[in-house]
């Protein structure tokens, strides 16, 4: 099972001293990755290139894995971005988990990118087919409905694979799952739906004849503080500007109280199957969002 942190702002864009801090505590305290986010322009521009903090965040410390959670691969071109990952495999071997998403939230932010909302599904699936051809480190012909090109080449090949994991909630995510994941990645989904999904992945990667993914994973916010109603409030302020929603619509899928009361709300997802928690946590402060992550792996039997 791996257990991971939200690299918070402070760790992505503060002087070098204190993101080596951050990036230390979190290995000192016993964590087994960080993750990023990935936007183009989101809402009011707000955004971030997961695979480049990806790059910048495995460069502080060689232990440190980073999942993108999740990158969105349609609006980008299949070839450059294999080029970009074998790149960071050259540079942190065995130090990146790729979660790959269709996004969505923000229809605007697709079609600036000359991207049909309606078509997110089908490039996807099309740009996995041509990183995964492409990162076996031979040419590649493609002619698909939207790449086409002739011995496409990228090389070297990693030295060690990168685990894909495939997020969404729709049929066609699980679907998209057991084709081309390691992995299924589940968020705003109850123990009991993340159950019945890991075993749809598991069955229909079982029909097409691969072996059944292993690295199903869960990404959730949580509020941490030894105050619950405090606790409850910092979440949904934080949850609120950033989705724009009001936190009700959340509540039943993101926890609050102290650590042991959130690990054990999060104890039931790993009955269901979750081998991989990306948790971002919204405390008082980033060393005690860290902490509490810790505590929540240690109350989970990690």
């Amino acid at each position: 099972m791996m257990i991971g942190t939200l690299a918070s702002p402070a760790m992505l864009q503060s002087d070098h001293k204190t993101r080596r801090e951050l990036v230390a505590r979190v290995l000192d305290r016993g964590l087994d990755h960080v993750f990023v986010a990935d936007h183009v322009s989101f809402h009011v521009g707000m955004g971030m290139d997961g695979l480049i903090n990806a790059a910048t965040l495995t460069a502080i410390d060689e232990r440190l894995k980073v999942c993108v959670g999740v990158y969105l691969l349609a609006l980008r071109h299949p070839v450059t971005v294999a080029r970009q990952l074998a790149t960071i495999a050259e540079a942190a071997p065995g130090q990146l988990l790729l979660g790959v998403g269709v996004g969505g939230e923000d229809r605007n932010e697709i079609e600036m990118c000359g991207v049909d909302p309606k078509t997110r599904g089908r490039r996807t699936n099309e740009c996995l087919d041509v990183i995964q051809a492409l990162l076996e480190g031979e040419p590649v012909d493609y002619h698909g409905e939207f790449f086409q090109f002739e011995r496409g080449w990228i090389k070297p090949k990693p030295s060690q694979p990168i685990p894909i994991l495939i997020g969404g909630r729709a049929d066609a995510a699980l679907a998209r799952a057991a084709r081309y994941g390691d992995g299924w990645l589940g968020v705003w989904t109850s123990a009991q739906r993340f159950a019945g999904a890991v075993a749809t992945v598991n069955a229909q990667a079982s029909q097409l004849g691969r072996p059944a993914p292993e690295q199903h994973g869960i990404q959730v916010w949580v509020g941490v503080d030894s105050n619950r109603d405090r606790a409850r409030a910092r979440l949904a302020k934080g949850m609120e500007n950033f989705y724009r929603i009001p936190y009700e619509r959340f509540e039943k899928y993101a926890p609050y109280g102290e650590a042991e009361e959130v690990a054990d709300f999060l104890a039931a997802y790993v009955d269901a199957g979750c081998q991989v928690f990306n948790i971002m946590p919204v405390a008082d402060s980033d060393a005690a969002g860290i902490d509490a992550v810790a505590q929540i792996r240690e109350r989970l039997g990690r």
